[in-house]
């Protein structure tokens, strides 16, 4: 389930910081030894400046301190030719690290805790990595990890 590249549907997500509960996907990114994963929360929220035109993949803007990958609405990103039914954005600044055995307690069983909705594609995986592994605004630890 935690493979690099899956992304999973939980309903609801409970966020490590006590935020409200609520659906959320989640893409997991890599792999920490046995014990953790590197994860990203994609968000509909769009948190971009105005003025830039959103194109699917990885914007960079060292001086503004954004980094964000975008996934663009109706564009098959997985294996199994899933696709978001709105833009998507992955954030560099909220990747985070998730114990797999805490995720396994809160979300025990698939099909009624989560689901696993595929697996991206090889190139839309690397693309994504990529993105935030050269980013300036992504935690240096982070960007180690997927280097």
């Amino acid at each position: 389930m935690y493979t690099p590249g899956n992304l999973i549907y939980f309903d609801p997500f409970y966020f490590k910081d006590g935020s409200e509960s609520k659906p959320k996907y989640f893409l997991v990114l890599k792999v920490i030894g046995d014990s953790a994963i590197l994860a990203s929360l994609p968000s509909s929220v769009d948190h971009l400046p105005r003025n830039l035109q959103i194109n699917h993949g990885c914007i960079e803007i060292p001086e503004g301190n954004i980094n964000c990958y975008v996934f663009k609405s109706n564009l098959p990103i997985t294996k199994n030719d899933w696709s978001f039914k709105f833009d998507t954005f992955l954030y560099g600044q909220w990747i985070d690290d998730f114990s797999i055995s805490l995720l396994q307690d809160i979300y025990p069983v698939e099909e009624i805790d989560y689901k696993i909705i595929g697996e991206l594609t090889d190139l839309e995986l690397k693309s994504v990595i990529d993105c935030f592994a050269k980013s300036a605004t992504v935690k240096r630890k982070y960007k180690r990890m997927l280097s």
